[in-house]
């Protein structure tokens, strides 16, 4: 029992001490402008690189990653009939493509489908 508490200890001091060290010598020196400035091939950047992005790019995405989501979940439905009573799957792959349809109808009907305005 002593043996396992003091190697107990000596693995927590030896934890701490390196933790500790790492800490003390991984101190960032204070940064410049140089350093926190965009590397444009060594010349000094031509515009502000905190522009603001496109809300209608954002929105294109977010369209993008939910449609993406969509075929993930119904490549699935495929494989699933096999194994699953077909009236269940039926009604079930219905409610899902209806509930996908509706969001669709919506985003369409937002304006959020234009591309350009």
């Amino acid at each position: 029992m002593f043996i396992i508490k003091m190697s107990s200890i000596m693995l927590i001091t030896i934890t701490s001490i390196l933790t500790l060290l790492g800490f003390v010598l991984s101190k960032k020196s204070l940064s410049d402008r140089e350093k926190s400035s965009p590397f444009e091939c060594g010349f000094d950047p031509k515009s502000s690189s905190r522009l603001p992005f496109s809300l209608q790019f954002f929105l294109i995405t977010i369209i993008f990653l939910i449609f993406d989501v969509e075929i993930a979940l119904i490549l699935p439905m495929i494989m699933i009939l096999n194994y699953s009573n077909l009236m269940v799957w039926m009604l079930t792959s219905f409610i899902f493509l209806l509930i996908l349809l509706l969001g669709l109808y919506h985003e369409w009907k937002q304006g959020m489908l234009n591309w350009t305005q």
